[in-house]
């Protein structure tokens, strides 16, 4: 591990370096920020791996979507196609990435758009018919190319910035000092139970500006749904579990299974894993070895949306099962959802 650290260090250091001279130059205006004429709210983070940026774009967008015309715009990361491509109907995750694919899924009353090129993306979007009134962009907090009206940053609870290293030796894309252009920093898949005094030593440690906002949330699961739609499943002790993942940090995904049942087992994939054949007959096989006729697979929403497009036998297909997730706030929000009101209050007067 050290002979490891000696080896990173140094590319730790030349790629901060580079990372520093790109915000340096967007500082200077040397690189063109652009802003728009319409309210943007951007939600990201300046790490490698899940900070559960998803749910919380979805809990704006609930928040959002009864009063105004909203737009998710994202990168569509793993996609199938490139440049703009606007969610239809008909999209599927190979068309517009499984998370934003999630969104529309959820949300299909909204705008769900994904492009690389977010200047770009945004004004495809201001050239609709029907015109966004407020555009979130999701994973966009190190695109600086746009002006956000409302930067909102997330952080790991299990990994703090302030413990982690630039890549490749951490997992930090952006220097901790990044943290300044977040208006709203949230702390993302905390314990219900975590304490004032845990809290105000977070606090301390990210040594926040005064125009900044530090709030606390957690993940709350919600109803075992079904990947067809139709069929149901009731957990017991005695129930084994083929859990499958493609996502950053299925930990706390398998606690949460382990309170239903321990007999589980678990196939990982990487984060954002296109499923092939040669996965499915692995899968399928794995599932055959559980003796047990009290068995199902369990997999994680996001992966769902790729599962779907995938040619499983019917029978199996019945027996696949996701559990959706959203943010439960432990600090008030009320602020944060005022700020954002009154952004997209002042822009409709005009």
């Amino acid at each position: 591990m050290v002979l490891k650290n000696l080896i990173l260090w140094p590319l730790s250091v030349l790629y901060g370096i580079g990372v520093s001279i790109r915000n340096r130059l967007f500082n200077l205006g040397i690189l063109k920020i652009h802003e728009f004429d319409i309210p943007i709210i951007c939600v990201g983070n300046i790490t490698v791996g899940g900070t559960g940026k998803t749910p919380h774009t979805e809990s704006l967008i609930n928040e959002l979507k009864n009063d105004y015309r909203v737009a998710c715009l994202s990168r569509g990361y793993k996609r199938k196609t490139s440049g703009f491509v606007l969610a239809t109907e008909t999209s599927t995750a190979n068309d517009i990435g499984d998370e934003p694919m999630q969104i529309k899924n959820k949300f299909p009353e909204i705008i769900v758009a994904v492009d690389a090129d977010r200047v770009r993306g945004i004004k495809k979007l201001m050239q609709l018919p029907e015109k966004p009134e407020v555009i979130i962009l999701d994973d966009g907090f190190q695109h600086r190319y746009v002006k956000a009206d409302i930067n909102i940053m997330l952080i790991d609870y299990n990994r703090p910035i302030y413990e982690d290293h630039l890549l490749p030796l951490g997992r930090l894309r952006e220097s901790i000092h990044a943290k300044e252009r977040a208006n709203y920093i949230i702390v993302t898949k905390c314990p219900t139970n975590i304490s004032p005094i845990e809290k105000r030593i977070i606090l301390k440690h990210l040594n926040l500006k005064a125009y900044q906002q530090l709030l606390f949330s957690s993940m709350k699961y919600g109803e075992i749904r079904s990947l067809d739609g139709n069929s149901h499943q009731t957990i017991t002790p005695k129930t084994a579990i083929l859990c499958v993942t493609g996502i950053a940090q299925p930990a706390p995904y398998l606690e949460h299974l382990k309170q239903m049942t321990n007999q589980i087992d678990h196939i990982a994939f990487p984060d954002h894993h296109n499923y092939s054949d040669t996965d499915i007959k692995r899968i399928l096989q794995e599932y055959e070895k559980i003796s047990t006729p009290d068995k199902c697979i369990f997999t994680t929403e996001k992966d769902a949306v790729r599962l779907t497009l995938c040619d499983i036998p019917e029978e199996i297909r019945q027996q696949i099962f996701y559990i959706p997730i959203e943010p439960e706030f432990l600090t008030p929000r009320d602020q944060l959802i005022k700020n954002i009101y009154d952004y997209v209050r002042q822009d409709t007067r005009k």
